[in-house]
């Protein structure tokens, strides 16, 4: 691993029982290291970073004092405690080495670890990990582990992005989850925040004031400021160490229109660069999240693939009628949606849809399709619905199920949100442990977010309360259909990986889909490796029979309501 970040962060082992300390402080008087309460200063550089070697052992307890205020190491592996105090000097041994997995086998899982059982631990987590191999998974995406303010949360208020926080376990215990993902033959895939930190505990605003530019905003107040070498290292070190230290396979960068990087090249372009060239002998997948739809990044080769909502709005208005939000566009005909982004990938592409008043969007029609990430369900939008409705307690079950055998089947790389596998109807809720003032905050904005929705008011669930975190968790109780819904999620799988996946290594010559009915589908996919053919039905029967002779897969009749079918040949 690259010594770049360590040039101006964090601590390492320098040999002979003394340990580096770098932290770039470019506006600090006096900055020195604090071991077990006693100091040792360090100088300042040119470059506006601090460095220097004091006598300690792992395990110590240290802090940066910055002109008399003792602060933890924004690059902290380990706090001793929460976010506000001492930081752990910490090393990590070197995963064990594996073949890794190319992107086309992907199956994904989404998952939060402190929801995912009822012990909220990697430890836990990785006991499960057989389970999700057994049915078909090849890639867990495990939500933001970065330390955050309390011991409750979604993890995209993470302050200090190399350390795991506390209440799921030690930086052992998560790569002990990666080695036990990799030895059932999964990939891991870790959602990151690069755009923001979180409102608790976040000292770099202290520590380095141009961390962040006025000149650029986000939802979250000043932008980081990419264009400065020593906030592009933190990021980029962080990622490494993930990669080469813990064995993570890729990454999800979360809302990566919120960079706001006018960099050349930009953070997300070296970043990938930097990554692949740290760690030639294995692929490292990066899914970007890009409300912009736009696709130069995966054009340029920098990611793998793009989150695709486009394909999850559409099935949801098509499942569900809703049309309020950002669901306003594609209820206009969620059936021609659907049909652009099973063989597009993105719907919206640069042309104006009403009621949207601006365009979003580029051409996609053009990239593969595992360039792209479907989903019916995920963290956002499960979590981001004022009860956490799922959507079998939102649409027909019967349309719920052809959906998810559309979706596991498709040729893009589909994602499964936690318990979805399992036909789980319990909500996934928006949770938060904040204290004081900030606690008030975040509770009363809850509300006023749904104000405006007469069928909520004042009961949407207060984010702070214990029961809202509990009701959360998935698996607590199992509906009647459990094992219909795993039996059917691990055929629909076993069929990806045995006839649909070697296709996808293989050059996609045409994608075409078309109406039967008002929510009949059919819909083609020529490769270079062979051909798949699907019909759906979708809640209502064809306006005209079809048929496929030689499916290699099919549930119900082709005249029922709800029904699909598919054939692959090679």
């Amino acid at each position: 691993m690259t010594d770049d970040r360590q040039a101006f962060w964090g601590a390492r082992p320098a040999g002979d029982g003394r340990w580096h300390a770098a932290l770039w402080a470019p506006e600090a008087q006096r900055v020195a290291l604090r071991v077990n309460g006693a100091d040792t200063d360090l100088h300042r550089d040119a470059d506006g970073a601090w460095r220097g070697t004091a006598a300690a052992s792992e395990g110590d307890a240290y802090l940066f004092v910055v002109d008399g205020k003792a602060l933890p190491d924004p690059a902290s592996r380990r706090q001793q405690g929460d976010l506000h105090g001492p930081s752990i000097l910490t090393t990590l041994r070197k995963p064990d080495p594996w073949p890794a997995r190319p992107w086309s086998v992907a199956a994904v899982y989404e998952l939060h670890v402190g929801t995912f059982t009822d012990e909220g631990t990697f430890a836990a987590a990785a006991r499960r990990l057989p389970d999700l191999a057994a049915l078909g998974i090849t890639a867990v995406e495990v939500m933001p582990i970065a330390q955050f303010a309390g011991s409750r949360g979604w993890g995209y208020d993470g302050v200090l992005p190399y350390a795991p926080h506390p209440a799921y376990g030690t930086p052992d215990d998560f790569a002990a989850f990666v080695g036990a993902a990799h030895e059932a033959g999964m990939m891991v895939i870790l959602d990151v925040v690069y755009n923001h930190f979180g409102p608790e505990g976040a000292y770099l605003g202290q520590i380095a004031p141009p961390f962040f530019t006025d000149d650029r905003h986000t939802p979250w107040g000043s932008a980081i400021d990419f264009t400065k070498v020593p906030v592009r290292e933190y990021f980029i070190g962080n990622a490494l160490m993930w990669a080469a230290e813990f064995g993570v396979d890729g990454f999800r960068l979360d809302a990566v229109h919120e960079l706001n990087d006018p960099s050349q090249p930009d953070i997300l372009t070296e970043l990938s660069q930097r990554l692949r060239a740290a760690l030639p002998d294995r692929p490292v997948h990066l899914i970007a999240e890009d409300d912009r739809n736009l696709p130069r990044w995966r054009d340029a080769g920098a990611i793998t693939a793009n989150w695709n909502d486009d394909y999850h709005h559409s099935v949801h208005c098509l499942l569900t009628g809703e049309d309020e939000s950002y669901y306003a566009s594609f209820a206009v005909d969620p059936m021609d949606d659907l049909l652009r982004a099973l063989t597009m990938g993105h719907v919206e592409q640069g042309q104006h849809r009403p009621p949207k008043e601006e365009a979003r969007g580029a051409r996609s029609s053009h990239l593969p399709p595992t360039a792209f990430v479907n989903a019916n369900q995920t963290h956002d939008q499960v979590g981001n619905r004022a009860q956490g409705d799922r959507l079998l307690t939102l649409a027909d079950p019967g349309q719920v199920r052809i959906a998810h055998a559309l979706l596991l089947t498709s040729p893009a790389v589909p994602m499964l949100f936690m318990g979805e596998e399992a036909g789980v109807r319990r909500p996934f809720l928006f949770f938060a442990d904040f204290d004081g003032d900030l606690g008030r905050a975040v509770t009363e904005g809850r509300r006023r977010e749904f104000e405006g929705f007469g069928a909520f008011g004042e009961d949407v669930p207060d984010p702070l309360a214990l029961e809202t975190f509990t009701a959360s968790r998935p698996f607590t109780d199992l509906p009647d259909d459990a094992d219909d819904w795993r039996d059917l999620t691990r055929r629909l799988l076993a069929l990806r990986a045995a006839s649909i996946a070697p296709l996808l290594a293989t050059r996609r010559r045409s994608a075409r889909a078309w109406r039967l009915g008002a929510r009949s589908l059919c819909a083609e996919w020529r490769f270079d490796g062979g051909r798949i053919v699907t019909y759906a039905n979708l809640g209502a029967a064809p306006d005209r029979a079809w048929t496929l002779p030689g499916a290699d897969l099919s549930i119900a009749q082709p005249t029922d309501a709800c029904a699909f079918a598919i054939r692959i040949t090679r």
